[in-house]
Order: C-alpha cells, then structure tokens, then sequence
C-alpha cells in the first residue's frame, strides 16, 4: 500500500514528501508550504494545457492515418501530403529570420566542442564515472579496447600491445600539439623554461600549464581547439620507465559535459523510483555522492573527482573542473506518475514534477552549498525530450517560467536541451527553436527515437522498408543536415551546442574512430557516446577537426529542403522471401525481449544487451521503440503473420535466456512462459504497438513493471524471514 500525504490540496506519495522536506528543501531558503502551494497552483495552470498538447497529437495521427488509408494502393504524391500537412497544422509556417540570445552559458556547451555521456540516474557508480569522465586516459582507452588490434588485452602487461598504443598515442600529439621540429616520440625529456616548452612548440601558445619543477615537470598542459592534454611524467612508472621522456601517459579533456538521465536509459515507475533518481542528482549537486563496490576483491568508493591545479607558463594558477559539465534529462509531455495525484483525479505528469524537483535540488549549485561548482556560470541544463513541435516546445518554456518564478531564479537561469527527435520537430525545427530561443542551449538529433516517430507517423502507408536500411535513407540525411544547418542560421555558433546521437556499440571502438569523426565533420560541436572510455577515444576526433571553422563553412549553406525530410520510407516493392521476412522479425524481437527483460524483471533501464549475433549494444527505450514498431508495421500490411510473430518471440525468448544464464538475478522467461510479465510485456509492445500514443513504449513499460514490483513485493512479504 502506498502512503499519501496532503501537501496543498496535493496527494504526495510519503517517501517524496520526506525527500523533498528533509533533504532538497533544508537550506534552499525555501518554506516546505510555499513549496506545495506553488507546486499546487503550476499543476492546476499547465495540466489542462499538458493534457490539449496530448488530444493534438492524436487528432493529428488521426488525420494523417485517414489520409493514408483512403489512399492505399496508390502512389504517395509528395506535394498533396505536404500540403495536407500545412491544412491540418502539422506543419507551421516558418519563423522570420532570429537569432537565440541565452545567457549565463558554460564555456562547455558556449564555446567547446567535445564529446557527451548519457548515464542513468538511478546508478549511482556509473553516475560518477560518467561525471569523472571528464578527464580520461589515451593510453588506458588503447590498451584496454580493439581501438588498435581486435584481439583482447591480455591478462598483465603486454609489451607489445603497449609498444603500439604509444606509438599511436604519440601520433596523436604530433597531429595535435606538433613539435616545431621533430617528433613527441623521440623527445628524450620535457621542461619549462622562460613560459615555453622544452622542446619548442609548433605553436608555443598550446602550452597553458605544468605542475612540480619546471626543469622537471611531472605534468604538462597543453590546449588544442580548446580542449586540454596532460602529459604524465613518471620515471619510476612502468610505462614511464621506459620512455625516453619517462611519459607515463597522457591524459585528454575527454566528456566535456554529460547527461543525468530521469527518461529513456532508466526505469522510474513510482515515487520509490523517482526518489532514488532524484536522490543521485541532489548529492552529486552537493559533491556527496559515493558508491562502494567490490572490484577484484576489494572494496572501492568512488566519489567526485577534485578540480585539477597547474602552474601557468607566466607563474600563475590555472584550475580546470575535474568533473564534466552536469545536464539533467527530465522526462517528456506524456508519462505521468503516481508520486503525486492531482486534486481533480489522476496522477500527475511526469515531466512537470521533474522540472519542479530537478531544479530544486539544483538550487544547492547556484547557492554554491556543495562541495562543487557545477555551473560557474549560475544556470541549471534541462534537456526535454520526446517533443512534438513548437506548442509543446512553448510549453516547456513557460513550464520553466513557472518553476523560476517558484523558486526565486532569475529569468532564463533554467536552460532547455531541445531534443530534435520526433517528425513534428524536426518538421518544424526553427519555430520550435525560436519558441525557446532564451533559453536554449542545445539541438541534438536522435536517429533512434526519430526512426520509431517516422514509423509510427507513417504507419498505414505502407510496409516499412527494413530496419537496416534506415540509415541510407533521404529522409535520414536531410535530418542531420537540417539540424546543423538550422541551429547554425538561429546563432548556435559560439552560444550552444550541435549535437549528434549515439554510438551504440561500446565494445567496438575502431569501427567508432573510423566512423564517428564524421560527427564534428558535420558541424556538430558534441556528440554522444556509450561509457568513459569512448569519450577518450572520441575526444581525439575534436582535435583532428576544427568544428568552429566546419560551422563557418557550413554556416553559408542552406538546410535541404523540407520535402526531402518528409519521404516516407515505405517499401517501394515488397519481395522478401519468407525466411528474409522471419530473421527480420527475429532480430526485432531479440532486441526488444533482451532489452525489456531486464527492464520489467530488474528495473534495469539501460544496459549492453547481447544482439542476435552476440555483439553487446546499448539499448534503451528508443532502440525499443524502433523495433516494436517495426513489426506493428509489418503486422498491420500483413508482411508477417501474429503466428509467425509469436513462434519468433518464444525462440528468441529461449536464445535471450541462454544469452542471460550467468545473471544470478535473472529470471527465465521460458521457464514459465505463459506467467512471464516481461514476456508479456513484449508481446503487447508487438500486438498493441498500433495503438500506442505516437508509438511510445513508456505505457506499456510502467504497467506491466508496476505489476512485476507488486508480485515481487507480494511474493517477499508471504516469504518467512
């Protein structure tokens, strides 16, 4: 049973109550009743508007469904559905010529260009990595990964493998930071001496620091495109010994800012939930946060990394964040949550108790009560997702109106993320931009989330072409051009970031070196990438590209035109053969029940997940969506039928128990299939797919979650102690 107390005419779940008393508020200068009636009074002003938003995008998909369905058969005429778009409003004329002024924006996301993290929120040892991954070493990335050969590193120390990581790692530095003669590999010692580096510099002015003796340093900074080096100087190290400089390692400014993430990579049914999420971001805001763990044998705790001290060339102190700039995903206009129910009946949308709590607990930053500095600049990054043009874009900012208003901030302290990750978005980029332009610092485009909008926008068209075959697509491409080229023309140069999505194959790093440099080539300044270790690795790519001149370059060219971004990737002939169309289902539903059994049984929201063919990839919500809607599809043009679909889910729920086997807390789905909750679950994003509000899988997900922590509840109090 769940324990609610009044607040203000408000039904809070107890444990929320207690958090937010005893824990965010203490300090803040906040009175708890002042909290609960401003609280009060935003949910009973933006819940009826959260609500319109929501009867809008089904009165679209209705109209857009109609409109394909009195034309099946016949040839999609492209200027008939763009103007059919405009009619019903799906389309908005775009805005005159703008530019977006936010203030008070870190040089991270202002000025720099590096890459990003998401982490889920609810972990708190992956949310310090991911917050100490703002410095990372090359030699470890190397080493450790198939970055340089694809066979494993061996246990202890190979001699070999470590010859070519130093040899690729000293490459690196003569591309970066060259000599003015020669090359790092053959330096023999590095000093200081009258403010330059010993030997010189190609550019004297890449070296900003040092730390111990200048005749001996055991630190060297350096600065390229912004972003820092360390040279690591330690004769007695085993690496060190060796190297003619006694080069140790050599430490790069890696995850310039990262993402705590309350939506897609987590699972948050219920105020237990949200606490524990909401718990991690407080601490981490006032430098407390510690997770303990068993590593080899022995116990660890990790904590926040410390700023980083050097001595400047003309003696001075230069001290860098140890730590990446903090963003805090909240979740979008959809979920709502039982953490608190509205007076009126109904629990409360999600995505506004979020802004009104994340933005509390931020209160600790700016009034400098942590240990830490997070925004030197006194601002909180929020970044919304799953938005669907620019009415919902303007609901956000006066959401943030309000919480600033409740929370004593200064107009625009809130900044705002802008996912670009659904069709109407996209569609409608600029206005959506321009509703927000105060408060806008980021643009980043979701290649997973976007594929399952377009496939559930489009769904009655027609049978969608493969899942591979996305990526090739006209649509695809205009997305990320328009994107870049969109934020470019409104300012975003030197005030916010570009950013691009995620390299999902964490075990893969060649394959992202060689391909992810096409991020910053295309004018992005940030770029996201699944653990700390790929952000080293990727850092490299922002040295090897200057991204302020790609945006100057860029900056002249205009975005490819809407109607490009409006084909619809239906099949032009459907001629798979049987068995094509079954391994298609199947990778589909591998990937969906690998991913959703771990979600439902374990509350796990993101994880490497075993693909069909055993390559581990990161999967959350939106790889999810992308699948499930991929065999509605299928499902509804009649490219598969529900027995073949059904026969698919059992044996790829057998090959995803076999993949599972070594996890204690796992639970077969095929020892009792017909009682398994997470089997359900998936079988209902497949069958019920069609139906689902803009093809989301959140709905589904919380129920049949909420129903497993009641069994397994149930299940703990009827088992003697």
């Amino acid at each position: 049973m769940t324990d609610y107390v009044n607040r203000a005419g408000l039904q809070v779940d107890e444990r929320l109550a207690r958090f937010i008393e005893d824990r965010a508020l203490p300090g803040t200068g906040i009175a708890a009743d002042a909290l609960w009636s401003g609280t009060a009074s935003i949910f009973e002003r933006l819940v009826p508007r959260n609500r319109a938003l929501l009867a809008e995008r089904d009165r679209l998909q209705a109209l857009i469904d109609q409109w394909h369905v009195e034309r099946a058969g016949q040839p999609l005429d492209a200027d008939a559905y763009q103007a059919f778009l405009a009619e019903i409003g799906y389309l908005r004329p775009e805005p005159a010529a703008f530019q977006i002024d936010p203030e008070r924006v870190d040089d991270e996301i202002a000025l720099l260009a590096g890459p990003q993290l998401v982490v889920p929120i609810l972990n708190a040892r992956f949310l310090l990595n991911a917050a100490n991954a703002r410095w990372g070493s090359l030699y470890d990335a190397l080493y450790g990964t198939d970055a340089l050969t694809p066979e494993p590193a061996p246990p202890g120390y190979d001699a070999a493998r470590g010859a070519k990581v130093i040899a690729r790692a000293k490459a690196f530095l003569d591309q970066a930071v060259p000599l003015a003669q020669g090359s790092h590999a053959d330096v023999t010692s590095y000093s200081v001496a009258g403010g330059a580096l010993g030997p010189a510099l190609a550019d004297p002015t890449c070296l900003v620091g040092y730390r111990g003796d200048p005749a001996r340093p055991v630190a060297i900074l350096l600065r390229h495109h912004g972003l820092h080096i360390e040279l690591v100087i330690d004769r007695a190290h085993p690496v060190g010994r060796d190297d003619p400089a006694g080069l140790a390692d050599i430490i790069l400014e890696s995850a310039l800012t990262t993402i705590a993430d309350l939506e897609d990579s987590v699972a948050a049914v219920d105020a237990e939930d949200k606490v524990a999420g909401y718990a991690n971001w407080l601490e981490l805001m006032q430098g407390t946060l510690e997770a303990t763990f068993d590593k080899g044998g022995r116990s660890m705790t990790r904590r926040p990394n410390a700023d980083r001290s050097f001595t400047t060339p003309d003696g001075g102190e230069l001290v860098l964040p140890g730590r990446s700039l903090m963003l805090v995903r909240n979740v979008g206009h959809l979920m709502t949550n039982p953490a608190v129910l509205l007076p009126y009946g109904g629990e409360a949308p999600e995505g506004i108790l979020d802004g009104i709590v994340t933005s509390l607990i931020a209160l600790h930053d700016l009034q400098r009560r942590g240990s830490f500095t997070n925004s030197r600049q006194g601002s909180v990054y929020i970044v919304k997702p799953k938005m669907h043009g620019p009415d919902e874009a303007a609901f956000a900012n006066d959401l943030f109106d309000a919480v600033e208003d409740l929370l004593g901030m200064a107009r625009h302290t809130l900044k705002i993320g802008l996912m670009d990750e659904e069709r109407r978005t996209s569609a409608n980029l600029a206005a959506c931009v321009e509703a927000l332009r105060h408060r806008i610092i980021f643009i980043n485009t979701g290649f997973l989330d976007r594929t399952g909008d377009e496939m559930h926008t489009s769904m009655r068209a027609g049978p969608m072409i493969r899942k591979a075959e996305m990526k090739a697509t006209r649509w695809i491409k205009a997305y990320e051009d328009r994107n870049v080229r969109i934020g470019l023309a409104a300012g975003f140069a030197g005030k916010a970031q570009v950013g691009k999505g995620m390299w999902a194959a964490p075990d893969r790093m060649a394959e992202m070196i060689e391909a992810k440099i096409g991020h910053p080539q295309s004018g992005a300044s940030t770029a996201w990438v699944p653990s700390p270790t790929a952000a080293t690795l990727h850092a490299m790519h922002y040295h090897q590209v200057d991204v302020h001149a790609r945006q100057t370059q860029l900056s002249a060219e205009a975005p490819p035109p809407l109607s490009e971004l409006l084909t619809i990737p239906i099949a032009d002939r459907v001629n798979w053969s049987k068995e094509e169309v079954i391994a298609e289902v199947e990778n589909n539903a591998q990937g969906i029940l690998g991913y959703v059994v771990r979600w439902i049984d374990q509350g796990i929201g993101c994880s490497k997940v075993p693909d069909n063919q055993d390559v581990g990839l990161m999967e959350d919500r939106a790889t999810l969506r992308i699948s499930s809607q991929h065999i509605a599809n299928w499902l509804l043009h009649g490219i598969v039928s529900a027995e073949d679909v059904g026969a698919a889910m059992l044996r790829m729920a057998a090959k995803v128990d076999g993949q599972n086997a070594g996890d204690h807390a796992y639970v077969p789905m095929m020892a009792d299939p017909e009682n398994s909750i997470a089997l359900a679950a998936a079988r209902a994003l497949v069958f019920e797919g069609v139906d689902q509000p803009n093809g989301y899988t959140e709905p589904l997900l919380h129920r049949f979650r909420a129903r497993r922590k009641a069994f397994t509840a149930a299940n703990c109090e009827l088992t003697p102690a």
